[in-house]
């Protein structure tokens, strides 16, 4: 990118206080207000119905598109969002926020506690990813949006677009969901687990109350580590990593010898530069605790109370969320009546697929805002589909 185009894209985060009357929490308990960190991207039109969502995972944040003054590189899903890309600016107004619960400018376990004056710590309550929609809702509210053209997220971003589809049905038109799951499974839920211990184990964690202090970067990076490994797949490691050494040959030791072990050493240290040790334990529990299935009921009773379209986009490697999470969830929500498109894309890339795969899922995405082909009938799907339910 030349200096004028980077000079065209800058973007600044912006940040607001919302729920100023009170947020009542799924846990029972109750935060005065909250501050959300958020970015703009195109013009909400005179009708203000062109307003789209954009949900991010588990270590992003509001920065989604364009460029930060003086940054190294741009927002986490610039190839998606701009003119001309799968979330048109010079169609649609794109709304990115930080979830509660993080660290990147929204209310969190590192923001201060106006009873104490000091950083909540451990004493932050317990969120979920319905607290984070409810967010979101007064945000695009406060901006005078009332019905969003589409909320669009991967991974943990993905949870919190079907949760619109399910839990604010008349305040979405249309919902896009990218490699992520109706519900945690116990091999996910087991790996956040160890992920939060590899946390609290490290000796700098001190019950959460670090911030005077050295924090747990160990174990914040450890649990980084692992997340990575289940964020690749097999033969993508094989493709980058093989077992090449990073040395000569053999060291007969335990320094870190296998190119695939510098690179997870790298992915390690460099998020323990920006990422709160907190937020992690705090984001990985909503993960786990998010379930759209009703105490009473079944998944395709979860979708009977709306008419958001939806698009579902899985990728072939994905083993931290196989596509056969959403074809659970096509197939409940055409049994409730939704409009459904259903898409699996092969790829290598495993569960980052979502943030690599442009050049599949942008005409997708594209042709599912314009309409596109959400009007053939639904069937099982077969790998390599792409495939649609409608009423």
């Amino acid at each position: 990118m030349s200096a004028a185009d980077a000079r065209a894209t800058l973007v600044e985060t912006r940040s607001t206080r919302v729920c100023d009357t009170g947020l009542e929490l799924a846990c029972g308990r109750r935060l005065d207000a909250v501050t959300v960190a958020y970015e703009c991207y195109g013009r909400l039109n005179e009708k203000r119905d062109n307003a789209i969502l954009v949900c991010h995972a588990l270590s992003g944040g509001a920065h989604a598109a364009g460029w930060h003054d003086g940054a190294a590189k741009p927002g986490w899903w610039d190839a998606m969002i701009g003119p001309g890309k799968a979330f048109d600016t010079d169609r649609y107004f794109v709304v990115s926020s930080n979830v509660l619960g993080s660290c990147y400018g929204t209310t969190g376990p590192a923001s201060v506690d106006p009873a104490t004056g000091r950083p909540f710590g451990s004493r932050f309550p317990v969120v979920t990813i319905g607290d984070m929609v409810n967010v979101q809702r007064a945000l695009v509210e406060s901006l005078g949006i009332r019905r969003l053209r589409a909320v669009a997220g991967g991974s943990m971003g993905g949870m919190q677009a079907l949760a619109w589809a399910v839990w604010q049905p008349e305040a979405v038109q249309s919902v896009i969901a990218l490699a992520t799951s109706p519900r945690h499974s116990p091999q996910q839920i087991a790996f956040n687990e160890i992920a939060r211990r590899a946390v609290m184990s490290d000796p700098h964690w001190r019950g959460g109350d670090y911030y005077d202090g050295e924090p747990p970067r160990s174990g914040l990076a450890l649990a980084r580590m692992l997340g990575h490994v289940t964020y690749l797949s097999d033969r993508g490691m094989e493709r980058k990593f093989g077992r090449r050494l990073r040395t000569g040959g053999l060291q007969y030791g335990f320094g870190r010898e296998f190119e695939v072990e510098g690179y997870l050493d790298h992915q390690g240290q460099s998020f323990v530069d920006r990422f709160d040790a907190n937020s992690l334990l705090y984001l990985t529990r909503a993960i786990d605790y998010f379930d759209l299935v009703p105490a009473r009921g079944t998944l395709a009773d979860a979708f009977s109370g709306g008419e958001a379209d939806l698009l579902l986009l899985t990728f072939s490697s994905d083993w931290l969320y196989p596509p056969y999470h959403l074809e659970r969830v096509a197939e409940a929500a055409c049994a409730a009546g939704r409009r459904v498109s259903y898409h699996e894309i092969p790829s290598d890339d495993g569960h980052d697929a979502f943030l690599r795969e442009h050049e599949a899922q942008a005409p997708v995405i594209r042709a599912f805002l314009g309409a596109g082909d959400r009007h053939q009938p639904w069937r099982r799907p077969s790998p390599e589909s792409s495939l649609s339910c409608a009423k």
